[in-house]
């Protein structure tokens, strides 16, 4: 399955590394985490799936005048080596999820893990709840097996009991079981009316989270401070649209909809 499937730029020997696997989801936590770790460790190029097994282009950019060759979403993996002796790491960003193979090449994601002998996979996602954007949100925890839930509730991460997790966040997850190998999804709350808006506030929680785990100290200022200011403007935008709500609410009912000129000449 894997022949021809995965390209490779180094072949690093890796000491007991953990793979973090990420793909575009709600609130794009999954992606934020992602692109802080490598902006703050550094990661260097490991390989990448050939996408034309998994991607069918629907279009062509024109510039100039001048037809581009097709674009394809990229999957690429980054490692980094943990040079106070602990436990290196795997990232596997996904730029988009294919429309089907979502099977397939979650099994070519752990392939390429377990050529570097991974024990555990994480993933990242959303839950959504009715936590308030003004609140700090809490981190959910799944794991596939038993004791790994034992480990999430001793680092006080929320057991949401019966949950679904959409997308390849959550099937790697289910392959990873099948093929023996520990997995853990961390989840970020998002509100529920919030799904569209990237959110930085979850992707800093779950941030916290992932970093214990995997005993990773980084600077956390810079995402911190994103998580403030879009907590800011998410403000901005619910009072701005509480103000329209009201004025148009307590506009008196012959005022709306009606032309100040057509009432002059009624008079």
């Amino acid at each position: 399955m894997m022949k021809g499937l995965v390209h490779y730029h180094a072949r690093p020997r890796l000491n007991s590394p953990a793979m973090l696997a990420v793909w575009p989801g709600i609130g794009n936590v999954a992606v934020i985490v992602a692109n802080y770790l490598r902006k703050q460790l550094e990661f260097k190029r490991l390989a990448e799936i050939e996408p034309s097994r998994f991607f069918n282009p629907i279009g062509v950019v024109v510039k100039e005048n001048i037809v581009e060759e097709p674009q394809f979403p990229q999957s690429r993996f980054y490692y980094w080596k943990n040079k106070k002796g602990a436990r290196d790491l795997i990232l596997f960003m996904g730029d988009d999820q294919p429309v089907t193979q979502n099977y397939e090449l979650a099994n070519v994601v752990l392939e390429v893990g377990l050529k570097f002998q991974i024990k555990r996979v994480y993933t990242l996602a959303a839950a959504l709840t009715h936590v308030h954007h003004t609140e700090r949100p809490r981190v959910w925890g799944v794991g596939t097996t038993k004791p790994l839930t034992k480990e999430l509730r001793q680092l006080d991460l929320i057991q949401g009991g019966n949950l679904q997790i959409a997308g390849l966040n959550g099937l790697l997850l289910g392959v990873a079981k099948e093929r023996e190998l520990e997995g853990i999804c961390l989840l970020g709350e998002v509100p529920m009316y919030a799904t569209r808006v990237q959110n930085p506030m979850a992707a800093l929680s779950v941030l916290e989270a992932l970093t214990m785990m995997l005993e990773i100290k980084i600077d956390m200022s810079e995402m911190e401070q994103l998580a403030a200011e879009t907590q800011e403007k998410m403000k901005q935008m619910v009072a701005e649209a509480m103000g329209e709500y009201i004025s148009y609410f307590t506009e008196p009912i012959w005022e709306q909809g009606q032309d100040p000129e057509e009432d002059d000449e009624e008079e």
